[in-house]
């Protein structure tokens, strides 16, 4: 296709398409989930529901990667860049079907069978036992169970997922050669809403990203955990999880025991706001010390471990809102000092009058506490998982959130509730600028730092009446 030269306005209004109404206007499957929505759609591997999207960004927690519209079209339906941008801009260029490599049609899908199995499971064995430190007596209970086993052909070890009648739905495999590159996969078939667990009799269920997890975190607690119950979802998308619990309804407490690294912590924010929207307000989240629980059974067992490594986006965010100083709002003033910190791109100034605006339009008694309250509340509702999108689609959100506050603060006379609306769009405003800046500083290379996510003792119960 011959060379097009877009310009900077059209690609980002590309970039920026409300993918929600997008998909939907040609025919693709949404569901809500709480502020987001998944996507959900099928191939040769059966059933996905791993991408979530909001407005303009999307993330796949499977295969984890994400970003803007352009980038969705060029990964989910294998468009070019140019046909990319001009489909999303309202060029009918042609049309979409979502194709991956390997994709079949719907009749043509292959069914779900065991890969046959081998005679024994010595390799298996071994390789969890001696390579992963994982207790026999855990091996075997699994194994015993037919949820665990060895394959005929590879010598893989076979993860397997069954459903409520005990029939097997899913299967995930991983090779136990330590010779060669690391293989997993999800056998064909595979119905995702299953994947491996153990479901005992309290109402406590623990979840992880993998089965070898799983199983060292059972090495690590032995303690009666036959009593409990664990699910190993392959990633951190939520699917096997609330299959899970609409199958088994005594589990109320959720423990989301996710990798100690970014995308772990984001997944399990993601998680525990999809539960707490369901219903499920007893969740909590369980890290290892190192990267995953299998790194502190290695740890344990006198074997170099991989770190954990903090969330760098969360930290520069929070170091940013803390670095906010209040200089308190002048109404007559705000208008003119939003727009000077905007034109000349001083967004922590822009986040330090919208908050102070904030807090004067909440119309509290002692603003400077109110102003700190607003600090606390951008980091307690701060969401990694929902802030993956690029710089250039932060900064045309962060342009259409000016507009929409500086419209407000403008308006003549104002009610009680037309100014809590004003201080909502100042806050969002602040919250946006907040979140520019990070994605500025994260294009750069800094060293790293420890994290913290403490709230001001003094102000964390400040009653908010919004948010």
């Amino acid at each position: 296709m011959a060379y097009i030269p877009f310009t900077n306005e059209q690609l980002i209004r590309a970039n920026t398409v409300d993918l929600v109404e997008f998909l939907r206007l040609k025919g693709e499957k949404l569901e809500r989930c709480g502020k987001e929505h998944k996507l959900v759609y099928t191939d040769s591997y059966g059933k996905h529901d791993s991408i979530m999207i909001h407005g303009s960004n999307w993330y796949d927690h499977k295969n984890q990667i994400g970003g803007g519209a352009i980038k969705f079209m060029q990964q989910f339906y294998g468009l070019s860049f140019p046909i990319a941008v001009q489909t999303l801009l309202g060029k009918d260029c042609e049309q979409l079907t979502h194709k991956p490599a390997d994709d079949i049609s719907e009749k043509e899908k292959a069914e779900f069978s065991l890969p046959p199995e081998n005679k024994t499971m010595y390799r298996v064995f071994a390789y969890l036992t001696k390579q992963r430190f994982i207790a026999g007596q855990v091996v075997s209970h699994f194994a015993h169970a037919h949820t665990l086993y060895e394959d005929a052909q590879h010598h893989n070890a076979v993860f397997v997922g069954v459903d409520e009648s005990g029939v097997p739905r899913q299967a995930s495999r991983r090779s136990t050669s330590t010779y060669t590159k690391a293989f997993k996969n999800t056998v064909e078939g595979s119905d995702t809403k299953y994947s491996f667990a153990h479901f005992g009799e309290s109402d406590k269920l623990f979840v992880f990203e993998a089965p070898i997890d799983m199983l060292s975190f059972i090495t690590l607690y032995p303690h009666e955990w036959q009593k409990n119950s664990y699910i190993a979802i392959n990633g951190v998308y939520e699917h096997p999880l609330i299959q899970a619990l609409k199958s088994h309804e005594s589990l109320r407490q959720i423990v989301l025991c996710t990798d100690n690294d970014e995308g772990g912590r984001d997944g399990a924010e993601r998680l525990r706001d999809i539960l707490h929207d369901a219903g499920y307000d007893r969740v909590s989240v369980l890290s290892p010390c190192h990267k995953d629980w299998n790194e502190d059974l290695k740890a344990l067992n006198g074997q170099p471990a991989l770190p954990g490594t903090p969330s760098r986006r969360k930290q520069v965010y929070f170091d940013k809102v803390r670095q906010l100083s209040n200089l308190y709002c002048r109404t007559d003033k705000l208008t003119s000092q939003l727009k000077y910190a905007y034109k000349n791109a001083q967004y922590r100034y822009l986040a330090e009058y919208a908050l102070a605006g904030s807090a004067y339009f909440m119309r509290v008694k002692d603003e400077s506490s109110g102003f700190v309250a607003l600090q606390n509340k951008l980091i307690k509702s701060y969401r990694g998982y929902s802030d993956k999108g690029k710089l250039a689609t932060k900064l045309h959100e962060l342009s259409q959130r000016f507009k929409v506050a500086i419209a407000d603060v403008q308006r003549p006379g104002r009610t009680d509730e037309q100014s809590i609306e004003t201080a909502k769009k100042l806050y969002d405003l602040a919250d946006q600028a907040i979140r520019v800046s990070t994605e500025m500083e994260l294009m750069q290379p800094v060293q790293e730092q420890t994290e913290e996510e403490e709230l001001d003792e003094d102000y964390a119960e400040f009653d908010m009446s919004y948010g």
